[in-house]
């Protein structure tokens, strides 16, 4: 029986020991991406570029260069407009200095006619007072006066700012131990019931016309804010204006202020106090009545003056 040849398969060739590794291989045989060795390609054909270091310096000049440029515009626009700028605020320190000067002129001429109309209010007191012009120029407080008489200084209590009850605080007083327009007001009426000739507060002269008031928590004497302590100072005979003000009623309403409330006071005859002349005058004078006014009951008057102040 003859021998059957061996049969060879004729099919594809053996497999690869790493054929399971087909992903692996991949990589190794293929490191660079296909689109970065395209680009690569491409930029090689074109001629090649610039390193990246390079690039980057390059652009960091560039950079550089537009700041700098930036800078020099920004200086060169600065100094353009300094001179205007201090053209500018020159002239309106010059328009400042200007107002102010004007301002202090006026003010200048406004204390020059009032002390103008001050003096011809004291002249026409003369004229028209006669005999008695000096009494009348005293009584209306057109002149300074010195002589003898009493100082009355009335201060706060200590601890005025507490306040508390009583009837000083039910009568419309915000503090018990305040001193208040009313008090003055009594205090300077005493004086002059007691026969001071010349009044004054705090170097505010007082005349027939003159108010006592109070606008908040301060006194005004003709509209003019005083703070304490309060020193009156009254012209008359000394000794006897002093004992005549503690006898009278306004004396013993000042005691029972002291006593009830603290507030301070204290009198001293003097031999010599000095009141100013009144810093405002109202010169009025009357006519004798007509016969039809007379008729009529009407009287004439005419007012020769306006106050100053």
């Amino acid at each position: 029986m003859s021998q059957q040849p061996p049969v060879r398969s004729t099919g594809s060739p053996p497999a690869r020991p790493d054929a399971s590794m087909s992903l692996l291989t991949n990589v190794m045989e293929h490191s660079l991406d296909d689109g970065y060795a395209e680009a690569t390609a491409r930029r090689q054909a074109e001629g090649g570029g610039l390193p990246r270091t390079l690039r980057a310096k390059l652009g960091l000049a560039a950079g550089l260069v537009i700041a700098a440029v930036i800078v020099t515009v920004g200086a060169a626009q600065a100094q353009i407009s300094a001179p205007v700028l201090a053209k500018e605020r020159e002239e309106l320190i010059d328009r400042v200095d200007a107002q102010t000067e004007a301002v202090d002129e006026l003010e200048r001429n406004v204390e020059a006619l009032r002390s103008e109309v001050e003096e011809q209010q004291r002249k026409a007191l003369k004229t028209q007072g006669g005999d008695q012009s000096d009494l009348v120029a005293l009584l209306a407080g057109a002149t300074e006066v010195a002589g003898p008489g009493v100082k009355l200084v009335v201060d706060d209590a200590e601890e005025s700012d507490e306040g508390g009850g009583g009837p000083r605080e039910s009568s419309g007083f915000s503090d018990t131990g305040r001193v208040r327009d009313r008090d003055l007001q009594r205090v300077v009426n005493g004086l002059w019931e007691s026969g001071a000739d010349a009044v004054a507060i705090n170097g505010q002269r007082l005349t027939a016309l003159s108010a006592i008031r109070a606008a908040g928590d301060a006194i005004l004497v003709d509209n003019r804010p005083l703070v304490p302590p309060y020193t009156v100072l009254a012209v008359g005979d000394g000794k006897k204006l002093s004992t005549a003000f503690q006898d009278s009623a306004d004396g013993h309403y000042l005691d029972a202020l002291r006593e009830n409330f603290g507030i301070r006071s204290s009198i001293s005859d003097e031999e010599t106090v000095r009141l100013p002349a009144a810093p405002s005058l109202i010169v009025r004078t009357a006519e004798p009545k007509t016969a039809d006014a007379a008729r009529s009951g009407r009287p004439e008057t005419a007012d020769t003056g306006k106050g100053t102040s």
